[in-house]
């Protein structure tokens, strides 16, 4: 490992959740601190290589959402491998069809990949995408309705 690297995994594991729950536009450039340069970020709606691509993604959120904010609620960590549960809060920006300031929320999860040095090489998240299109008004309406018509009796 390079010395300025984490000693293990659960300390890699450590400093990534730290710079998430303090996530903020003006801590985007320490990305490249813990991340490989050719890191690779999925989610549902994106899938992305390169510190720069994933930076972009979280510097849209900023200019897109109101005081977005990660909480990590549980981690796990497995090997080089780190499993973590987490809440994410904001708010709507500005004309995006949901009552100015309302507060919501989406829980996922990521599976956080290091390489022997304890850099991000994959960020992986998991979580419900319908949860994104239920705020949309009319995609949420049929979303909610597929969840209804496939929830048991």
């Amino acid at each position: 490992m390079s010395p300025e690297s984490p000693e293990s995994p659960e300390a890699a594991a450590a400093a990534y959740i730290r710079f998430f729950e303090t996530l903020s536009p003006e801590t985007l450039a320490g990305l490249d601190a813990l991340c490989t340069a050719d890191v690779r970020f999925r989610d549902p709606f994106n899938d992305v290589r390169g510190v720069d691509a994933f930076r972009g993604i979280l510097g849209r959120m900023f200019r897109e959402l109101r005081e977005p904010r990660f909480t990590v609620l549980d981690h796990a960590v497995s090997g080089r491998v780190c499993y973590l549960r987490w809440d994410f809060a904001f708010r709507r920006g500005a004309g995006r069809g949901a009552p100015r300031g309302a507060p919501l929320r989406i829980e996922g999860m990521s599976e956080v990949h290091f390489d022997a040095d304890g850099k991000v090489a994959a960020h992986l998240d998991h979580w419900d995408a319908g949860q994104v299109y239920e705020l949309v008004p009319l995609a949420g309406a049929l979303v909610r309705f597929v969840r209804r018509r496939l929830a048991g009796p």
